[in-house]
Formats: structure tokens, sequence, C-alpha cells
């Protein structure tokens, strides 16, 4: 079986996987990181959502070989160096941005990358990108609340739901 080698949450890594293993799989498999979900198997909900080079990709789309050589972050990579949690979860946490939480991972890395591309997106774009992002608890209020506040914004004429 091919070895894949990547850099993950900092850490170079590598695993026995086969062509058809996808990148969420080799995660929460061989490397044991199950903050990435997989909640639909068919790039529907987002769950699965982590970093490759930067940028957002959906790690039931991808395969472990594809990755071979980049720089992957997953929810575990995303709390800050002395382990308390980054800008992001502790808004999603101070706005309670989540319920089952099953979808806060990929709700996280998601409003990472956002933010990284728009550092003050407005309701109405946050709500945009967040499309490809399924969660079946919250109704998405306090999510888009959570990601305003960690974007700097004043959230506090926005009513809590």
């Amino acid at each position: 079986m091919p070895t894949v080698s990547m850099t993950v949450n900092g850490k170079p890594t590598s695993g026995e996987a086969e062509g058809r293993t996808l990148l969420v799989d080799f995660l929460r498999g061989p490397l044991g990181l199950t903050g990435t979900h997989v909640g639909c198997d068919t790039s529907q909900c987002g769950a699965c959502i982590v970093h490759v080079n930067g940028e957002a990709v959906k790690a039931c789309t991808m395969f472990a070989a594809e990755a071979d050589g980049a720089e992957v972050q997953t929810i575990e990579g995303m709390a800050n160096a002395d382990g308390s949690l980054s800008v992001i979860q502790q808004a999603f946490q101070d706005h309670h941005g989540l319920q089952c939480g099953f979808c806060t991972p990929g709700m996280v890395m998601s409003a990472a990358a956002l933010l990284k591309d728009n550092p003050k997106p407005t309701e109405t774009e946050i709500r945009d990108y967040l499309e490809g992002n399924i969660c079946r608890c919250t109704g998405y209020h306090n999510i888009v609340k959570a990601i305003m506040a960690a974007s700097g914004q004043d959230v506090s004429a926005i009513a809590a739901e």
C-alpha cells in the first residue's frame, strides 16, 4: 500500500493509504483526528471541512493521496499554542453558536477561511459563505453572530435566539 506524507496541524506525519482512501478517512483513521466529521459522504453538509494548503476543502471529496506533501489543518489544530480556544472557537462558545456540536468543526473551519479572505463580513456575506454547511439544530443565527463577533464586530445589538 502506498505511503502518504503530509504536515497535519504543524506536525509531519505519514501513513499507508489505498488510492481510494478519502482524506477524511485518513485523518480519522490512521491519524486518529476524529474532530473532522463525516456527515453525509456526498459533499453536502460541510462537517468534514479542513484546510489544505490554506484553502477550505471538504475532506470527503479529496483523496488522501491528493494531499501528499500538503499542509493540512484540522479542527484539532485551531486552538492557540497554549491549548486555549482560538478567537473563533471562543466566539462560538460565548455566543452559543452550537447545540449538538456535530457541525461545529466544519463551521469553525469555514469561518476561519471566510475571515482570512474577508476580515469584516456582513451578515449576508456570512450566510452566503456558509451555504455549504448544514446545521440541523441552531437555525444559524448564533453561528452568524459568533462569526461576526470573532471578526471584532459589535454584536450587542443582535438579539439572542
